[in-house]
């Protein structure tokens, strides 16, 4: 590995700030979708983003390689389809079962990796991976197990949301996280735009005259959207993929802890269960038998 012990502590507490923020978005968004249809929520969040990072970073996006642009383009466009799938799967399915199906890019990021960078999966990170999902589980599943629409939807979604992982692991070994993360909002927010207009006709800009609505896209768009995924591309730069994964899964327990405190949602034994499988996950994937980075050893 290439990052000292402190370094990684900086970086695994950057990607758990993302959850805590993830998790405080769901409250917002839940109160947000019923005026805003999803594919403009996502246009606005999206564009309000990428108006932000352009202010803030003019200078390092003027230096803009054709190289940086082409790959920011493809983790933009894997975002946006994660985010598309999720939001629609959610008509089809419960918000419980959309959470849960959508987490499980973490029992696939190491397989992915093994597959895209030749980096075989690491027993302790298999064995994380496994606990986190049991955890996940629990959180998330009220019983209902039968397949439908709407998880098919939301699998395509864990899918894209794993391989956006993988792709941010290996292009920021070498490209700024800056210009990484302001592609990525710019592409999200070009091709939100593109299909709102295509399948939810024109924009509706009266929602904003509605209380708290300009408020809401101002959080989404500059604090879930903009710093979250500059935090998260600049944490992947120093931890390896499968650890990455594991580490925002846990916007599944902020979302929850959010929902108790402002949607007086009940705790129960199972909930407090999946939460301590979560944590010892966490800690399980941060285990480092004296190897260095993605633990894993690369494939013959």
């Amino acid at each position: 590995m290439k990052t000292g012990g402190l370094v990684r502590l900086l970086a695994s507490v950057s990607l758990l700030t993302v959850t805590i923020i993830w998790g405080s978005a769901f409250v917002v968004m839940k109160n947000s979708i019923d005026v805003i249809s999803p594919s403009y929520l996502l246009a606005y969040r999206f564009t309000v983003a990428a108006l932000g990072m352009t202010v803030l970073f003019w200078k390092q996006i003027k230096t803009m390689r054709m190289q940086e642009f082409g790959r920011g383009l493809l983790v933009g466009a894997l975002l946006f389809v994660s985010y598309y799938f999720q939001t629609y799967g959610l008509k089809y399915t419960t918000a419980s079962k959309n959470a849960f199906i959508t987490t499980l890019y973490v029992i696939l990021v190491p397989f992915l990796q093994w597959l895209f960078n030749r980096i075989r999966p690491a027993g302790h990170n298999l064995a994380a991976a496994v606990i986190a999902v049991i955890g996940l589980a629990l959180l998330s599943l009220k019983g209902d197990l039968t397949i439908n629409f709407g998880d098919f939807l939301t699998l395509i979604c864990g899918v894209c949301f794993a391989v956006h992982i993988i792709f941010l692991e290996k292009y920021t070994e070498n490209t700024s996280p800056v210009k990484l993360t302001v592609m990525q909002m710019g592409t999200a927010a070009a091709l939100s735009w593109i299909t709102a207009l295509a399948t939810e006709g024109s924009c509706d800009l009266s929602v904003f005259t509605q209380p708290g609505v300009p408020g809401a896209v101002l959080y989404l768009g500059l604090a879930s959207s903009m710093l979250c995924f500059l935090l998260q591309t600049v944490g992947q730069k120093y931890l390896d993929a499968a650890t990455a994964s594991i580490l925002l899964s846990f916007e599944s327990v902020f979302g929850l802890v959010f929902s108790v405190l402002f949607l007086k949602e009940p705790v129960t034994r199972k909930i407090l269960a999946g939460c301590a499988l979560m944590f010892f996950a966490a800690i399980l994937a941060e285990y480092r038998p004296g190897k260095e980075r993605g633990s894993g050893c690369p494939a013959d």
